[in-house]
């Protein structure tokens, strides 16, 4: 054998090598997409397992909300729309399943591809996917609703916008997003946009669109009628293009939902009582226990249903606007939490029954672990040791009082800071060195009567501490206006969260979002820290890396004293009409709108 042969073989084997290494490094087309791992169900599942897929269709139900509407387009910043119709009248390339963290599977998407690196992804449309006018989904409206929203849609769809590098055609049904950035989320984050019609919006003003023009939907459900801050119809769709894909199926059962709107909580239980609402969550364990003895439910025609769920508490309490004094001094934020007396406001609402929330992840896996941080959290946090606040890297627990009103040992404690911040008593009121006294307003929702009960007890304890606080009542859509632009000084907040956090960890407390308007951080947090673990957090390629990550996040976010927390919820609470029923198997995320009443159905026994 000669030198010749020798080196055509060499170059005959270097060329198959290169189309081996090019054909292994190709993405192949999945029916569902992962961030750790690959999907649990097989690509010829036949429903999601939390859903009955041969549960019957029909019935009417009405549900009631708090509050007005005065747009019924949740899609953009202005106005105030219905939460539930992102769930009910619109449809995303993929749908989260709510029985695995970080998984996604094909909607109006029959498939998905990406690299391992993720910088790129790939979807290909379903044939037959429509817009509840029977027109067809086209790739074209999938790259126009990518650029609508993240243009003239809501803040919280301007961050993927930004990390997409070019949206490209790839054949008659496929298109493929580049990203700018290397973050692993992308590829599930690009999946779940809602896609909106470029016939109907194209060269048209989608950011401040009128009342009447509803945005032209791919899902289950239309807008069928509504009233101006009174109610909305909801009517399942005869020729909804996709009942019968795997994700679907078994799904969105109920022919007809209203939603009506009352003035505050107490009217819409009383409704509830009367038999004009199907069903309403309680959140209040004590008024679970005994408020709910009234006839229907004696008779059976009231059902009280509890659903348990594995996901992390979330953070529900007063929200302090670090953004202004008082409020930007940690100090004076721990003496609000010291003076909120939480073991004598749990006793009297809910009679002790609601464990208190420890944390943005308690409940999960996600959580910090109590003490010192070890490990690969203490890894993350130690960098920024000199400008982390106190108990970040120690551990940080929230205050215990003895249950009585006066809560002495709290208000001593209060007071020592305060001092310590600056401030002291002067004939009865707390003021500084320059004589302006500590006073600030909390702001509340009306008909809010939980948290107007929360208040009031508050109250009463800050006015001992010298603290001049007031009480600002306002409608719905003038608070939503006001903690859009932040125009607060503290107020309830509710941030649930899950088993996948990821991207939205910026909106919801990152320092680029601190002064976004309509952003969800409410708190106003500018803080490296934070900012550096939702980073590492997204740059995880492990889950060990992930949950480490997550740890420390929560021990920034919760020493950083930005909310008073109150009650988590361990379970959901549903009290329902009888006729509405539900899959003996519950997801790990137990209650929300993509289970009730997403898998429910109505039947009589």
């Amino acid at each position: 054998m000669n030198t010749v042969f020798f080196f055509r073989l060499f170059r005959n084997f270097t060329f198959f090598m290169v189309i081996l290494a090019g054909l292994q490094a190709r993405a192949e087309p999945m029916h569902g997409i992962s961030m750790y791992g690959t999907p649990a169900l097989p690509p010829d599942f036949v429903s999601l397992p939390y859903a009955r897929p041969e549960a019957p269709k029909g019935g009417s139900i009405t549900l009631g909300n708090t509050g007005g509407f005065n747009s019924l387009n949740p899609y953009v910043h202005k106005g105030t729309a219905p939460w539930q119709l992102r769930f009910f009248t619109h449809e995303a390339l993929m749908g989260r399943s709510w029985d695995e963290p970080f998984t996604l599977y094909g909607v109006l998407a029959e498939s998905v591809e990406v690299p391992e690196d993720r910088s790129w992804v790939e979807f290909t449309l379903r044939e037959g996917a429509q817009f509840s006018d029977g027109s067809p989904v086209t790739v074209e409206d999938v790259v126009f609703s990518y650029d609508l929203l993240g243009t003239q849609g809501h803040p919280r769809y301007h961050s993927l916008q930004s990390q997409i590098e070019d949206i490209t055609q790839t054949g008659p049904r496929s298109l493929r997003i580049t990203f700018n950035t290397d973050n692993r989320e992308l590829a599930l984050l690009a999946g779940l946009r809602p896609i909106l019609s470029k016939a109907q919006w194209e060269g048209r003003d989608f950011a401040n669109a009128p009342l009447a023009d509803i945005p032209l939907g791919t899902g289950p459900y239309v807008i069928s009628d509504f009233e101006a801050g009174r109610f909305v119809q909801l009517t399942r769709n005869p020729d909804y293009w996709g009942a019968d894909i795997p994700f679907r199926r078994g799904t969105h059962n109920i022919d007809r939902i209203k939603l009506d709107f009352y003035g505050d909580a107490s009217v819409m239980f009383e409704a509830f009582k009367a038999g004009d609402i199907s069903a309403v969550r309680e959140f209040n364990a004590e008024k679970w226990a005994t408020q709910y003895d009234f006839p229907a439910v004696a008779r059976g025609d009231i059902v009280k249903s509890e659903i348990p769920h594995g996901k992390p508490s979330g953070m529900t309490g007063f929200v302090m606007n670090t953004r202004t004094p008082p409020f930007d001094d940690w100090r004076v934020r721990e003496a609000m939490i010291l003076a909120f007396n939480f073991e004598f406001i749990n006793d009297t609402l809910t009679g002790s029954s609601q464990p208190r929330i420890t944390s943005y992840f308690s409940n999960s896996e996600l959580a910090f672990v109590p003490g010192p941080a070890t490990g690969k959290v203490a890894d993350l946090l130690s960098p920024f040791a000199d400008d982390l606040l106190p108990g970040t890297l120690e551990g940080y627990v929230l205050p215990q009082s003895d249950g009585s009103e006066r809560n002495r040992r709290g208000i001593r404690r209060a007071l020592a800071l305060l001092n310590d911040a600056g401030w002291t008593v002067k004939e009865g009121v707390m003021r500084n060195a320059a004589g302006d006294p500590l006073a600030f307003t909390i702001l509340l929702t009306q008909g809010s009567s939980e948290n107007k009960a929360i208040t009031d007890l508050y109250v009463s304890a800050l006015r001992r501490l010298g603290v001049d606080v007031s009480v600002e009542t306002t409608d719905n859509a003038q608070y939503i206006q006001r903690t859009n632009a932040f125009d607060f000084d503290m107020t309830p907040y509710r941030r649930a969260l899950s088993l996948s956090p990821g991207n939205e960890q910026r909106f919801y407390w990152g320092s680029a979002s601190a002064d976004q308007e309509g952003s969800r951080n409410l708190m106003g947090a500018r803080s490296p820290v934070i900012d550096a673990m939702i980073d590492a957090m997204l740059d995880a390629r492990t889950q060990e890396d992930f949950v480490a990550a997550v740890r420390a996040l929560d021990r920034a976010l919760t020493a950083g004293r930005y909310v008073i927390p109150f009650w988590q919820y361990t379970i959901g609470r549903i009290a329902h009409d009888a006729r509405l029923h539900f899959p003996d198997q519950l997801p790990i995320y137990g209650d929300g709108p993509n289970f009730m009443p997403q898998v429910w159905w109505f039947e009589d026994d």
